[in-house]
């Protein structure tokens, strides 16, 4: 079964529900909700209620990232004004999806609901996959 990433930006204060909406919504009826093999975000949202209760409810490594890591990609898909003003980043969900498939392809691009963004990789066989000390995981 292919790996997917879920990449996840969310305002604060979201509800795992509501980000387990928008991920289903983001999957649709052709990629599985089981084969999400993580979730991945900005290193700010590691505290993220939400998002860490919607980890902890599937059973999913929460895998973060640096400004820095995510400015070092290519400007994702979906830029976002708002996003760089706050964050200093051109986005969230799309960049850190890119990263934790370790360049693996973005099957779903940026989408947005009801205060949380999604957008689902497909993790690429990397010979580094299992090296972390570039990434921070929490469970």
């Amino acid at each position: 079964m292919t790996t997917l990433i879920a990449g996840i930006g969310c305002r604060r204060g979201v509800s795992a529900e509501q980000i387990e909406a928008a991920v289903r919504e983001a999957l649709g009826d052709t990629l599985a909700f089981a084969a999400l093999g993580a979730v991945a975000s900005i290193e700010t949202k590691a505290d993220e209620a939400g998002l860490v209760e919607f980890c902890v409810r599937h059973a999913l490594p929460l895998r973060t990232f640096t400004r820095e890591q995510i400015a070092s990609l290519d400007a994702p898909v979906n830029a976002s004004d708002v996003v760089r003003e706050h964050l200093g980043v051109d986005g969230v969900c799309e960049p850190c999806a890119r990263l934790a498939a370790h360049g693996g392809e973005l099957l779903v691009p940026k989408r947005a609901r009801d205060g949380v963004t999604v957008a689902i990789a497909c993790a690429a066989a990397h010979p580094h996959s299992n090296d972390t000390s570039r990434i921070k995981e929490h469970r």
